[in-house]
This record gives structure tokens, C-alpha cells and sequence, in this order.
């Protein structure tokens, strides 16, 4: 028996609507080409009167169930971009994706951590540290891959699977393990 993947007619208006509730939700949104279900968006707050920003550049294909939450920063995509199923970023510091990337499932990008006080202080009561993370153009994020606050990763980079990147990795490097480590380089 053979299956039939053509679109259903009713996808242009399930298309809308996503996009609709994500525009309301305060989120700007370029053209994409798809939207899944379950997906959840949140610019949060810093502070009364700062709220924060998410972005998606136009041709982004987001996969069901991802979470962003901006957390009073910013989240901004380039053109393009690929997010897999269950990815979550979370944008406190400041979260930029270049173009043509593609963020495999269950990726999570951070970008901020929390201070260590000394022992009988809650960690919980401490502020976040706030680290930009950057992930270039072209970059490919195998699945399960978790990028750290305060990174860049480079224009062409690919991650292997399971990966946690934890420093800095130069354009075209090719990074595989816990911490990630550059094991070869695109040529």
C-alpha cells in the first residue's frame, strides 16, 4: 500500500494560524515554510519594562514541540534555519543563529549560567550570568547537542551528536564530543 504525503488542503490554514499565534505572542516572524505543533514561544521579561525579543528569519522550517524562550534577551534567527524536533534556546544573554543552519532534535542552546555562592547561599537566589552565545551560517548541530552560554561556533561548523560545546570553535571546525574538541576541518 502506498502512502500519500501530499499536503493536506487544510495545511496553508493550520500554516496561519501557528504563525498567527506566534505573532501574537510578540514574536517577529519572516515567511517560513513550516511551522510544528506544540511549538512555544516567549520573550519573558527583564525587569517592568524590558521585554524580550525573538526573530525568525524568513524560509525558518521549526519542528514540533521547540521551546524559546528569550527570558527578557533576545533570540534571532537568520534565514533559512532548521530547528528539530524538542530543541530548546533559551535567550537570556542573547541567542543568534546564522543562516542556513540546521539545530537537529533535541539540541538545547543556552545562554546564560547561574552564579556558585558560597555553600549555605541558594544558588536559586543568585542572578544569571548573561553570556551571548553565537552559532554562525551554515552550521550543522547533530542530535542532542548542547551549545553553552557565552560560545561561538564558527561559519560552517558541524557538531557530532550528543556533543556539549563548550568553548569557542573556529569557522569550518568539525567538533565531536563531551567537552566538544575539533577533531577535523571542512575543506
Amino acid at each position: 500500500m502506498a502512502v500519500n504525503f501530499a499536503m493536506s488542503p487544510l495545511q496553508p490554514i493550520v500554516q496561519f494560524q501557528r504563525r498567527l499565534r506566534c505573532r501574537l505572542k510578540g514574536v517577529k516572524m519572516g515567511t517560513t515554510r513550516h511551522l510544528g505543533s506544540s511549538i512555544d514561544c516567549h520573550r519573558g521579561a527583564k525587569g517592568a519594562n524590558q521585554r524580550g525579543a525573538i526573530a525568525v528569519g524568513d524560509g525558518a522550517w521549526i519542528e514540533q514541540g521547540v521551546i524559546i524562550n528569550a527570558f527578557g534577551g533576545l533570540v534571532d534567527f537568520g534565514r533559512d534555519v532548521f530547528i528539530g524536533p524538542y530543541a530548546v534556546i533559551y535567550g537570556h544573554g542573547g541567542v543568534h543563529i546564522g543562516d542556513d543552519t540546521l539545530i537537529s532534535m533535541h539540541c538545547r542552546i543556552l545562554s546564560s549560567n547561574h552564579t556558585v555562592p558560597p555553600l549555605g547561599t541558594p544558588i536559586r537566589s543568585q542572578p544569571d550570568i548573561l553570556l551571548p552565545t553565537k552559532i554562525g551560517s551554515d552550521v550543522w548541530l547533530g542530535a542532542g547537542v548542547t551549545v553553552l552560554g557565552g560560545v561561538t561556533i564558527g561559519d560552517g561548523c558541524v557538531i557530532g551528536a550528543g556533543a556539549v560545546v563548550t568553548k569557542d570553535l573556529p569557522a569550518g571546525a568539525i567538533a565531536v564530543g563531551i567537552p566538544a574538541a575539533v577533531t577535523n576541518q571542512r575543506v
